[in-house]
């Protein structure tokens, strides 16, 4: 039987908007944007995994708070999962992996071109922030065509 191998993502939200990180590596995914974070190392919980890749990739100190529900395969043997996560310290800057940092509150979740397999993720993140807001977004999946909400991109 195969090993999966997890990778795990933050949703880093604070102040009510989520951090999103364009990808500058590998080739087919530079340009893109996702939830930073990175592989789960031996010996490591998926906990403090986030935290090792979040000050690796942005310098900042992180806490993971609570894992979104599902996974989403990155390739064979390879999943991602992730948590959403609140600052400590620091100041998020692009060190390893992506050129560029945005903070997104929910209405702005889609001017970004987000790698799909995040999408769902990104999307509960979104949910959240507005559910702690009390103020909800306009719908942008009531204008797709798509009929089914289960592919992930058709809620954003």
């Amino acid at each position: 039987m195969e090993t999966v191998r997890v990778v795990v993502g933050g949703a880093v939200c604070d102040r009510g908007r989520l951090l999103a990180a364009r990808r500058s590596a590998p080739p087919a995914l530079a340009g893109r944007w996702e939830l930073p974070g990175g592989k789960v190392e031996e010996g490591e919980t998926p906990e403090q995994a986030l935290v090792r890749e979040l000050r690796e990739e942005l310098g900042v100190e992180a806490e993971p708070l609570e894992r979104i529900p599902g996974e989403w395969e990155l390739k064979p043997g390879l999943v991602l999962r992730v948590w959403t996560a609140r600052l400590i310290s620091g100041e998020p800057a692009p060190l390893e992996d992506h050129d560029e940092l945005r903070w997104l509150t929910p209405d702005r979740r889609d001017e970004v071109d987000w790698l799909d397999q995040d999408r769902p993720a990104v999307a509960e993140a979104m949910r959240r922030l507005e559910a702690a807001s009390g103020v909800s977004a306009p719908s942008v999946s009531s204008a797709s065509s798509a009929p089914s909400v289960s592919s992930g991109a058709s809620d954003l």
